[in-house]
Formats: structure tokens, C-alpha cells, sequence
């Protein structure tokens, strides 16, 4: 559960983000990344999750591993529906 919480700490940034960075073109979201994006954007209150940077979708990559790594760990399976 550190892994978690310590990954989504990093995902709100530190740093400012660069707001004037274009969006990358995104890869059709499964519900992994949508319920990332959801918290995100609602529970964490980092704005809007619509235009990310590729700076962003690097972090939410790396939460994404690290969920679907800890729930291998303890299930032995994939999490259904995600690439």
C-alpha cells in the first residue's frame, strides 16, 4: 500500500506543471487509466485529466504499473480489463 500512496504523491507533482506543453496523442484509456485519471482528478483536486502532457501520462504509466504489479503479487492474475 506504500507503493500506492507514495505513487500517487508523486503523481500530483512536486513541481509545477507546464500547462503551455502540448497534449500528447493519448491511447484509448481502459478502466485502469480512467479510475487513475478519476482520482486524480476529483479526490486529489489536480485539475482536469482531458490534455495531458506526456510528462503526465509517464506518471500515470508508472502508477498504473505499480497497481497492476501489487495486485499480481497478491491475486497471482491480471487485473481484468487492462492491456
Amino acid at each position: 500500500m506504500d507503493f500506492f500512496s507514495n505513487a500517487l504523491k508523486s503523481a500530483t507533482g512536486s513541481k509545477p506543471s507546464n500547462s503551455s506543453s502540448a497534449p500528447v496523442n493519448q491511447a484509448k484509456p481502459d478502466q485502469l487509466d480512467k479510475a487513475i485519471d478519476l482520482v486524480q482528478e476529483h479526490v486529489l483536486k489536480s485539475g482536469s485529466q482531458k490534455n495531458e502532457t506526456a510528462e503526465e501520462q509517464a506518471k500515470d504509466s508508472k502508477i498504473k504499473m505499480g497497481i497492476t504489479s501489487l495486485y499480481k503479487k497478491a491475486t497471482g492474475k491480471d487485473i481484468p480489463g487492462t492491456k
